[in-house]
């Protein structure tokens, strides 16, 4: 009965620091996917849960984060795919996220302008593309653990990845053309 109490204790614990470490990266990850906060809320908390009931049965096999990943990528894929899904814009997310720098007003404002365009071109590619995009270069996660994550091969991760980096240069590039030709 006691090594049970001091499985119990030690499990509660590792639950504890798995919350504590991850719960900010799931809630974000949820939201790149489903675009509301209060449904990444929702999610985040399934995860939990999710992670509570099984954490005993967690094998080891990749580690703590990815295995959190999979699981909110998973729950997302399934919202998604629920007759409940509604597309909203992410303003909440650029604001709060992507927006922060320490320069001066006027650096501050054009690289704001920057990045609300780049956030808009990676959040209107296709869902293939933008998954990859935002595991690699915002989760800085590893073609083998978004691999591990999404199911897919490491091959069709690269391909994906290169795919998703080719189109997002195309619309840059458009708008640094349009904005040229609008000023001239």
């Amino acid at each position: 009965m006691l090594s049970k109490q001091v499985s119990q204790g030690s499990h509660e614990k590792e639950f504890k620091f798995l919350i504590e470490e991850y719960a900010t990266y799931i809630n974000r990850l949820a939201y790149i996917y489903v675009k509301d906060w209060a449904i990444a809320e929702d999610i985040t908390q399934d995860v939990f849960l999710k992670c509570f009931v099984k954490l005993d049965r967690f094998r080891g096999e990749s580690s703590y984060k990815t295995w959190l990943y999979k699981i909110t990528v998973n729950k997302c894929k399934d919202y998604l795919k629920s007759k409940w899904y509604r597309n909203i814009f992410p303003t909440d997310y650029i604001k709060d996220v992507l927006l922060s720098t320490n320069r001066t007003p006027e650096h501050q404002v054009v690289a704001n302008d920057e990045k609300q365009a780049l956030i808009t071109f990676i959040l209107s590619l296709p869902s293939k593309h933008r998954e990859v995009i935002i595991l690699y270069y915002y989760e800085q996660l590893k073609i083998k653990e978004i691999a591990e994550i999404t199911g897919m091969k490491q091959e069709t991760v690269r391909t994906r990845l290169k795919r998703a980096k080719q189109i997002l240069q195309s619309k840059y590039e458009r708008r640094h053309f349009n904005e040229h030709e609008s000023a001239t």
